[in-house]
């Protein structure tokens, strides 16, 4: 399966918050973060608000390094989602958009995290 996105890249405020997670929780990469920021947001049964063009910041890593192992279940459930949304799949922007603004929602969503336990807790509430 196509991947969704060839570069995953998260903004300047994203970044931000993605550091403190890091240092608090001490997850080392940027991917697995991200990951759970994804499926956070992807469990959220709303769509995700379109994102204002901003810059990037320095995080930008290819798909298969950001989706590891899971790339064909990780693409299948954005695009799976993406189609439940009405998002017009043969449009490569709009799916980049997409994925950046449920990305981006689920960095923010893990906006609070102050221990690896808390990332838990909250995907365990929220899907309640």
């Amino acid at each position: 399966m196509k991947p969704p996105v060839e570069h995953v890249r998260v903004s300047a405020r994203g970044r931000e918050i993605l550091i403190r997670i890091k240092r608090n929780t001490g997850l080392e990469h940027w991917n697995e973060i991200s990951r759970i920021a994804l499926c956070r947001s992807l469990a959220n049964p709303t769509p995700p608000p379109k994102l204002e063009k901003v810059g990037d910041s320095s995080i930008d890593m290819e798909w298969k390094t950001f989706a590891g192992q899971f790339q064909e279940e990780i693409a299948a459930l954005v695009l799976l989602r993406a189609k439940k949304d009405g998002i017009n799949l043969t449009n490569k922007d709009a799916i980049t958009d997409y994925f950046r603004a449920h990305l981006e929602r689920g960095i923010n969503a893990l906006h609070g995290v102050k221990t690896l336990s808390d990332i838990f807790v909250e995907v365990k509430t929220s899907a309640s």
